[in-house]
């Protein structure tokens, strides 16, 4: 099987809906030890699918459009965050404190992007916050791997110490990630069959169009989740908390189409009840469980919204002793074995592109399209949940490389656009989903951060 008909299965889609894709490989895109290529191709393959599947229940077709994946488009797409220019400036990337260490016994990644994240690793290790990363080093020199992962991991910081596949595989949290599906799909309850309204011209004929989708998601799998629903036509409006700013370039990067809101969950109760009253679609983005006390939980929001599609991503799973651990892309590469594979001469690597981030994304935007699909027929409000660490395991144990090959890749180039807006010029990759009748662009360029106000701005769909 390939890796483009094996996500199609766990998304749950016909199998006979795959002979409506073309794909057009290219030679030397998004080269890896690790099968990169195959997961980011069958993850954009997969989701350009789900959304040319919902555009034809929604208008009608008796067949669904063809869709068109070009390795180009994935590998650009995948790169997004590195390939953004605003005002001609490079994005900036890792801190200082986020990149690998030494250890007595091997190596930790740390993550320190966010100031918070900075705060808790240097409090951890015993150092003072202006402590240089010299100073880090050295202690980290004298302690092991696993006990520094143990330390920071307990005071809410983040830190992985780096396993090989067979290390991981013996782990707990492996065995728990590896019993689960690739997409955890799950009917809650027998709400209405949802009846949208016929498609329009331009915008408004867009497979996601007039949909309502809460964006409470932050670094990269769910903003780029959300950013792709906002180029199919939703009305995204990402809500943050006031007191955790995003880092700028990120939201530049994922904030196409979208607007941006900041709302207290404790106290602006009433406003989020407001939003959910007519929402469609909820992304959440944070640890398991971590928003449960603000009624954020499925089973509570089915409750009191039935017809939702709610949909979740998390680094190691809702399960496992990990299900409550902080973590990107970046530490998930380490624990699972994938920065040891992809590494030379005894020193960890890393893959060519945040893969497990924006394979993931992808991968949930496609969930919430076919849960939309399915809900036109049976209704029910629906849960769809991934996870970064399952996909790792996907990319590590269960695709197969397809022969190198194709036409030449001429680099990014092709794939870059720029458009003015309230963040200055900006260069940016273009879409990678494409399908007949699609869309070309993001309707509007990203907003600053918190700029919105927290309410829609589109009229709603009735559910059923």
């Amino acid at each position: 099987m390939t890796a483009l008909m094996y996500a199609w299965s766990a998304l749950g889609g016909d199998p006979a809906r795959l002979s409506r894709l073309t794909v057009v490989p290219r030679e030397g895109v998004l080269t890896a030890r690790l099968p990169v290529r195959e997961l980011a191709r069958a993850c954009v393959g997969a989701c350009g699918l789900a959304a040319a599947e919902l555009t034809a229940r929604r208008a009608g077709l008796a067949e669904v459009p063809d869709v068109r994946v070009d390795d180009g488009a994935v590998a650009a797409a995948f790169h997004s965050e590195r390939l953004l220019r605003v005002d001609g400036r490079a994005p900036v990337s890792f801190a200082p404190l986020s990149r690998f260490w030494r250890t007595a016994d091997g190596w930790v990644r740390t993550h320190a992007n966010y100031p918070h994240h900075r705060a808790r690793l240097l409090g951890a290790l015993g150092l003072p916050d202006d402590a240089p990363a010299e100073r880090v080093a050295g202690l980290l020199a004298g302690r092991g791997a696993v006990e520094v992962e143990e330390t920071v991991g307990g005071a809410g910081g983040l830190a992985v110490a780096l396993r090989t596949p067979e290390r991981w595989r013996a782990h707990e949290q492996a065995a728990e990630v590896a019993a689960r599906p690739l997409v955890e799909r799950e009917r809650l309850d027998t709400a209405p069959a949802r009846k949208f309204p016929p498609l329009g011209p331009g915008a408004a004929g867009l497979p996601a169009a007039g949909l309502r989708v809460l964006d409470l998601t932050r670094v990269l799998a769910g903003p780029v989740a959300t950013r792709t629903l906002a180029l199919l036509g939703a009305d995204v409006l990402r809500v943050d908390a006031p007191w955790l700013p995003e880092l700028p370039d990120q939201h530049a990067d994922t904030g196409f189409g979208k607007r941006s809101a900041t709302l207290d969950l404790g106290t602006g109760r009433d406003v989020l009840e407001d939003l959910l009253s007519t929402a469609d679609v909820v992304v959440t983005g944070y640890r398991p469980g971590a928003l449960d006390r603000f009624g954020l939980s499925p089973e509570v929001l089915s409750a009191r919204h039935p017809g939702l599609v709610v949909a979740q991503v998390s680094a190691w799973g809702a399960y496992g002793p990990w299900r409550g651990r902080r973590g990107f892309d970046s530490l998930v590469q380490v624990a699972t074995g994938i920065a040891a594979t992809e590494g030379t001469a005894g020193e960890p690597g890393a893959l060519p592109a945040q893969a497990l981030d924006h394979g993931t994304g992808y991968l949930l935007a496609a969930a919430v399209l076919r849960a939309l699909t399915e809900q036109s027929y049976d209704g029910g409000s629906r849960l769809v949940r991934l996870a970064l660490a399952r996909t790792a395991h996907w990319l590590t144990s269960g695709i197969r490389p397809e022969p190198a090959g194709g036409e030449p890749y001429p680099g990014p180039d092709a794939w870059l656009a720029e458009t003015g807006g309230a963040l200055g010029r900006l260069r940016y990759a273009r879409p990678a989903v494409s399908f007949t009748g699609g869309p070309a662009g993001w309707a509007r360029p990203p907003v600053p951060w918190g700029s919105s106000p927290a309410r829609w701005a589109a009229a709603p769909v009735a559910r059923g």
